[in-house]
């Protein structure tokens, strides 16, 4: 006999529903895409209805799937997409307008406004966040102004909010639920991180009522019971998190410094920076890493726009790698000293240099520069860029020493992973599990049901399939860097 957790995994092209058995290895998943809007330019958004089917399909197929362990699932998880924003109807349950998601920018202009009239010093300061169309207020607040009736409906306290992790625990609930968790909260720019509270000077500036808010619990917590009669099950959701909160967690990384990369089409770092909110001078964000027992663990994040995107672009807009894994043996041919600098900014520069109009570039080539240079050059630049983003994470005084445990499909790159050990003269770590985010979710749910007894007992299920370790001479180091920062002041209008 043994328990099990499932974890929905609620992403911005697919859902996912995974079975762990305790020791964290998966037993069954299903996942299924569905569609993106773009309405406009600049415009994402989701139909509710495909979130809603695509969970309920994935849980069902995997409770199915579970056969007699059905019996010994003990709790269920929930991770998501963060920032993208949902409002429905109290009483009839039918959603507004759809779902507008992270990547949405129709509200630049109104962001624009708000910096303008001098607030973004003392939102950042009560949410740790900047004032960008990303984030979820702005979006409520168009989809208000915006629909027809929706605001008078709103003022009469008949319509609620909610991230994606609200709006589906409010469907699998059959209503019952209108919760989020700190994590998810604290990316809405409405959430006062230091009072743990909604915040009436927050709502006031985005024209939002209270009403519409859920009850902010506990990252471990009592968000319910599924519904029977919606799922064909009665199983607690005992734990929740925005999807990068919940792979730091599946990362276990509890202790002050310990950081998660994940190296997907791009790169999200997020550090745990303990009880204190760290301000960043770097304009990274700070956020709730996690809330247990009423206690908040703070996180600083930043974001690289292109890490895997950039070995997509030089396989499939240049031609230069017949598929991604061969840029390994390429790299190993060239070496990592070497001159040639690809500075990914296709889409602008990320953290921590947040220039929106910089623009790509190979610097440094000479006669003898070929396609593995460049290949390798694209490598690089995920290290280069995790350097600078370690860096600012550091000078902002997050912590005195760092460990570094990676995730995503970049992470199987053993050159890229050794370069980047080499390039931050860091430990990095690659786990077992690299289902990190449907595990930390899972986690936080064995937490609240007593699968797990403490976070000491998840760190010691954790476990490294590979570690790298810094091998580079510093001089070395040194001198590949102040490269890299030429090259990126090139790119640099």
């Amino acid at each position: 006999m043994t328990d099990y957790l499932l974890a929905i995994d609620q992403g911005t092209t697919s859902t996912r529903t995974i079975l762990f058995n305790r020791g964290g290895l998966t037993e069954a998943s299903a996942q299924e895409e569905f569609e993106q809007h773009f309405p406009a330019d600049g415009w994402v958004e989701h139909n509710p209805e495909d979130l809603w089917r695509t969970t309920l399909s994935t849980l069902q197929s995997v409770l199915e799937s579970a056969g007699d362990k059905r019996s010994m699932i003990r709790a269920l998880g929930m991770t998501n997409q963060r920032e993208t924003t949902l409002v429905w109807d109290r009483q009839t349950g039918e959603p507004v307008y759809n779902a507008i998601v992270w990547q949405d920018r129709r509200t630049a202009r109104f962001c624009d406004d708000l910096r303008r009239r001098k607030v973004e010093g003392w939102v950042h300061e009560k949410t740790g966040l900047l004032l960008d169309p990303y984030f979820s207020a702005s979006k409520i607040r168009w989809i208000l102004d915006n629909v027809d009736g929706v605001r008078e409906r709103a003022q009469a306290g008949r319509l609620m909010f909610g991230t994606v992790d609200t709006y589906l625990i409010w469907k699998l609930t059959g209503g019952k639920r209108h919760v989020t968790d700190a994590s998810n909260a604290s990316r809405t720019l409405l959430f006062n991180i230091h009072t743990q509270q909604w915040d009436s000077a927050l709502l006031d500036l985005f024209d939002i009522p209270m009403s519409m808010m859920p009850t902010v619990l506990d990252s471990a917590s009592d968000f319910g019971t599924t519904d029977a009669d919606v799922v064909g099950a009665e199983l607690p959701i005992a734990g929740v998190a925005g999807d990068q909160q919940a792979a730091l967690f599946g990362q276990c990384c509890f202790d002050i410094g310990m950081t998660k990369s994940t190296y997907g089409t791009g790169c999200f770092m997020v550090m745990n920076t303990g009880v204190l909110p760290v301000n960043s001078r770097h304009r990274l964000l700070t956020t709730v890493g996690y809330r247990l027992n009423g206690q908040v663990t703070y996180a600083l994040e930043g974001s690289i726009f292109m890490a895997g995107a950039t070995l997509q672009w030089l396989r499939d807009q240049i031609g230069f790698v017949a598929k991604a894994a061969d840029s390994e043996a390429m790299a190993e041919r060239v070496g990592a000293d070497q001159h040639v600098y690809l500075v990914p900014a296709f889409t602008g520069l990320g953290a921590p240099h947040w220039d929106p109009n910089a623009r790509a570039a190979i610097v440094g080539m000479t006669r003898d520069t070929g396609i593995d240079h460049i290949v390798t050059a694209g490598l690089q630049s995920v290290g280069y860029q995790t350097a600078d983003l370690l860096g600012a994470m550091l000078d902002d005084g997050s912590a005195s020493e760092v460990e570094l445990r990676i995730d995503g499909g970049m992470a199987a790159n053993d050159w890229a992973m050794q370069f980047l050990s080499d390039v931050t003269d860091t430990r990095v770590t690659r786990p077992v599990i690299t289902e990190t985010t449907a595990l930390g979710a899972a986690m936080l749910a064995g937490l609240q049901v007593g699968v797990y007894q403490s976070t000491d007992e998840l760190s010691a299920l954790w476990q490294s399939e590979k570690r790298f370790e810094p091998a580079m001479d510093s001089e070395v180091r040194e001198r590949l860097l102040t490269g890299w920062r030429r090259a990126v002041k090139a790119t640099l209008p």
